[in-house]
């Protein structure tokens, strides 16, 4: 009995050396408990808010489609849309990946793109929108 109960102290020991060792890459970090979510607002030609179709979201380095957990309980502002937010992170990298945004106005069918770079990845904190558009004007 005794055995079985240092082989099992053993057991516990050595997984919880491997959780700590792989939790460890990172080092040690305070994140704040604050949620951080990228928006774009698509506008229409008198600058209000405008109703988009076909709205995607495609990280240019993996060519993978993005979909922002948080936009799908989101109540959104009318053109407003959730690019990206902490629940992505780990499918963007610590250097930043370039997303390309695309919409399409419902009003003028006319279809516009842009590009904005978010870094990311498993030992970061939260997203962190680099460089890139806030809004997207339709004519």
């Amino acid at each position: 009995m005794k055995k079985i109960m240092l082989l099992l102290l053993v057991a516990i020991a050595i997984l919880t050396c491997k959780k700590n060792k792989a939790t460890s890459d990172c080092g040690y970090k305070i994140c704040t408990e604050e949620f951080v979510s990228v928006r774009m607002k698509f506008l229409d030609n008198k600058g209000a808010g405008t109703e988009v179709k076909d709205f995607s979201v495609i990280n240019q380095r993996t060519g993978k489609r993005i979909t922002a957990n948080s936009s799908i309980s989101t109540s959104t502002t009318k053109g407003v849309f959730i690019v990206v937010d902490d629940q992505n992170k780990l499918d963007l990298s610590e250097q930043g990946d370039d997303l390309k945004i695309t919409g399409t106005s419902v009003d003028t069918r006319q279809t516009k793109s842009v590009v904005v770079k978010v870094t990311g990845g498993k030992c970061a904190c939260h997203i962190v929108k680099i460089s890139g558009p806030d809004q997207v004007a339709f004519n």
